[in-house]
C-alpha cells in the first residue's frame, strides 16, 4: 500500500491557549506529518505559540473566515492526504489514527461524526440533526454529521472544489455534498468532542444562525436542485388546484389567486430545471485532471 504524506491543517483565530495544549499532542502522534496552522488574523499570541513547535504557519493579514483559512491551508499543503481539525481542543488528536485507519479502507473522505452530547449547545445539535437528515434524504445515503470540521480527505479531490467553498463556517456542508454529487466515497467515524475548554467561539448565534438556515438551500442546489424545487412546485400546484375547486364549487369562478399559484408552480419547476443544469456544470470537468496520488 502506498505511504501517504499527511498534511494536518488547523485554522486558528486567537487560539493561543488551545494551540498550546493541542500542538504537543499532535507532534507526538504525527511526528512525520506536515502541520499547518492558518493564522486567520489573530490578535493574541497565536504566532508566538506556533514558533515553539515544528509547524508551518500561513497567515492572513486580517480575519477572512474559517472557510478561507481552510482553503489557504489546502493550497499550501504538500501532502496528498489532508487532515482538518479545529484549534479549540474540541477535536481530540487521539481520534486521528482511527480516522486514518477508516480512510485506508479505500475512502475519499472520512468525517468524524459527533455523537450525542458533543455539540456546544442544544440549538446546534438540533440544527445539525436537521441538516444531516435533509442531506440524507437528498443523497439517499446516511449522512451522520453534515457540519463536522474534523475530517481526512484526499488532497487532489478536495482541491477540485476549492472554488465552491465559502469563506464562512459552512465549508463542511459544501465539500460533503460536492463529494456525494461527484460520486466520491464518503465515510463516517463516530467521535465524541468535549465542550470548548479555552477561548470563545467565533460563531455569533443571530448572524450565523441566518447563514446556517441558508445551508438547506445550499444542500439542495449543490446536490440535486430538482429534488428541492420539485416538491415546492408540487405544493404550489396542489394548493392552486385545491383553491380552484373550492372557488369553482362555491362561486363558479376561477380566481386570480389560483392563476398565481399555478404560475408559481410552473416558474418554480423551471427554476429547478435551470438550476439542475447549472449545478451539473460544476462537475463537468471533475475527472479530467490526473489523479497523481492514486
Amino acid at each position: 500500500m502506498k505511504q501517504h504524506l499527511l498534511s494536518l491543517i488547523i485554522p486558528a483565530r486567537n487560539e493561543a491557549e488551545g494551540l498550546r495544549a493541542l500542538l504537543p499532542e499532535l507532534v507526538e502522534i504525527l511526528p512525520d506529518a506536515e502541520i499547518i496552522i492558518v493564522n486567520d488574523g489573530s490578535g493574541d499570541g497565536t504566532l508566538a505559540v506556533c514558533a515553539e513547535f515544528p509547524v508551518r504557519v500561513v497567515s492572513h493579514p486580517y480575519p477572512k473566515g474559517n472557510g478561507a483559512a481552510i482553503k489557504s491551508g489546502a493550497r499550501a499543503a504538500k501532502g496528498d492526504v489532508l487532515i482538518f481539525m479545529d484549534a479549540d481542543g474540541q477535536h481530540k488528536p487521539q481520534d486521528i489514527p482511527a480516522l486514518l485507519e477508516k480512510f485506508a479502507e479505500d475512502c475519499d473522505m472520512v468525517v468524524g461524526a459527533r455523537q450525542s452530547g458533543s455539540h456546544a449547545g442544544a440549538h446546534r445539535a438540533v440544527a445539525n440533526d436537521v441538516f444531516s437528515r435533509f442531506a440524507t434524504w437528498m443523497v439517499q445515503q446516511p449522512v451522520e454529521d453534515l457540519t463536522s470540521g474534523f475530517r481526512v480527505v484526499k488532497a487532489n479531490k478536495f482541491r477540485k472544489f476549492l472554488y465552491l467553498l465559502p469563506n464562512g463556517f459552512s465549508y463542511p456542508t459544501t465539500i460533503t455534498m460536492s463529494f456525494f454529487r461527484a460520486g466520491f466515497s464518503v465515510a463516517y467515524l463516530p467521535i465524541h468532542t468535549p465542550r470548548r475548554a479555552t477561548g470563545k467561539s467565533h460563531i455569533r448565534p443571530i448572524r450565523d444562525g441566518v447563514r446556517f438556515l441558508l445551508i438547506i438551500i445550499r444542500i439542495g442546489t449543490l446536490y440535486s436542485p430538482q429534488k428541492l424545487f420539485l416538491p415546492i412546485s408540487g405544493g404550489f400546484f396542489l394548493t392552486g388546484l385545491g383553491y380552484y375547486f373550492y372557488t369553482y364549487l362555491s362561486g363558479g369562478r376561477f380566481t386570480n389567486m389560483s392563476a398565481l399559484l399555478f404560475i408559481s408552480a410552473i416558474l418554480t419547476f423551471l427554476i429547478g430545471v435551470v438550476s439542475e443544469q447549472i449545478s451539473a456544470l460544476h462537475y463537468k470537468d471533475i475527472d479530467l485532471a490526473d489523479d497523481e496520488s492514486e
